[in-house]
């Protein structure tokens, strides 16, 4: 066998600023080992020194969704099949050691033996931009239901005055109440100093709701130009569709089956069964964000749909619990999810910049 006939297989082991890549042949022979730099320059000369050893047919990636996120999307661009790898479980390093050359070499033998199979996110369209504005909103959502919080717990041991002055206000009056007062410059008296907080707090709050409505702004049209047929679906709307586009991805097709995205959902049923009780529990793994999506929109449609109305009567009638029925809809929901994902996949089209 010439040298350009061999057909090798490679596993890398990413770190913050450091890969360490291995390759290995189609029999799992060892061939070598290196480290690079985690830089545009390192990526090119990982590829090219794998490729001096022959045809690369698969490299094992572990850590697709972070360190690794970059290098995973240069081998793709060259055309390279890149495999999804998890670390090792505590078992395997027990018994094997933890050093980066051995996990690197792991990596590929998984890739080699279909131990990993999974084709890892592309991160590279619309879906990834709107993951990113999530990040930036989720935290401003955290901080705005904080700062409400603090402002509630505040006034339940303010001076009398000051809780009187805000009695049987909703949440809009009362914001717009407290970040108006003028406390005096004397810190030193409580109901000043109550007043002065409050003011901060609630300026706080107001200055987070227009981010998270600018937000909402810049993330809606993304949504829907990657998967406007997603928005279409009864009780989907731009916040559970954003969230669903991202655990899916930019490339859906990487998901094989319906039942494959149920499972990574967290909505495929598990069997429960025990003698002569034969009955399926709800799945506690998978992505728990796409699950919450899930969720939100069965109990939507429990409230607005007249199906899953008749649904749930019928299925009550059969004496499943309130539990079940959520769980048997969040499975009929994942079914349309999935077609709506791959029927029309998102759209790659270049973020407009300013």
């Amino acid at each position: 066998m010439t040298h350009d006939s061999l057909e090798v297989t490679g596993g890398v082991d990413t770190h913050g600023s450091t890969h360490h890549a291995a390759v290995i042949d189609a029999v799992g022979r060892h061939l070598a080992d290196r480290e690079f730099p985690a830089t545009s320059c390192g990526y090119r000369d990982l590829l090219a020194w794998m490729g001096s050893h022959g045809t690369v047919v698969g490299v094992g990636v572990e850590g697709t969704g972070a360190y690794g996120a970059e290098l995973a999307r240069v081998l793709t661009a060259a055309g390279v099949r890149v495999i999804e790898v998890d670390r090792p479980d505590r078992k395997t390093r027990r018994r094997q050691g933890k050093s980066d050359p051995i996990d690197a070499y792991a990596a590929a033998t998984a890739v080699l033996s279909g131990r990993a199979e999974g084709t890892p996110k592309s991160r590279d369209g619309a879906v990834e931009a709107v993951r990113i504005l999530r990040v930036a909103r989720r935290s401003a959502v955290k901080a705005r239901t904080q700062a409400i919080n603090q402002i509630r717990g505040l006034l339940v041991s303010a001076p009398a005055a000051l809780r009187e002055q805000t009695t049987g206000m909703n949440r809009t009056a009362l914001i717009r109440t407290l970040a108006a007062l003028r406390p005096a410059p004397d810190l030193s008296d409580p109901l000043t100093a109550a007043r002065a907080t409050l003011r901060r707090l609630a300026r706080r709050y107001q200055t987070l709701d227009t981010e998270i409505r600018e937000l909402d702004a810049h993330i809606a049209p993304l949504v829907a130009q990657a998967a406007p047929a997603l928005l279409n679906l009864l009780g989907v709307g731009p916040e559970t569709a954003g969230q669903l586009l991202i655990s899916a991805g930019d490339n859906p097709q990487r998901m094989r089956s319906e039942a494959a995205f149920a499972h990574l959902a967290g909505v495929a049923p598990i069997p429960a069964s025990s003698g002569r009780t034969h009955r399926h529990r709800l799945n506690r793994g998978g992505d728990r964000a796409a699950n919450n999506a899930l969720y939100t929109i069965a109990v939507v449609r429990m409230r607005h749909d007249p199906r899953t109305h008749a649904y749930v009567e019928r299925r009550t009638a059969q004496g499943l619990s309130k539990k079940d029925i959520i769980r048997c809809l969040k499975r009929f929901i994942a079914r349309e999810v999935y077609h709506a994902l791959t029927e029309h996949p998102p759209q790659h089209q270049p973020a407009e910049t300013a």
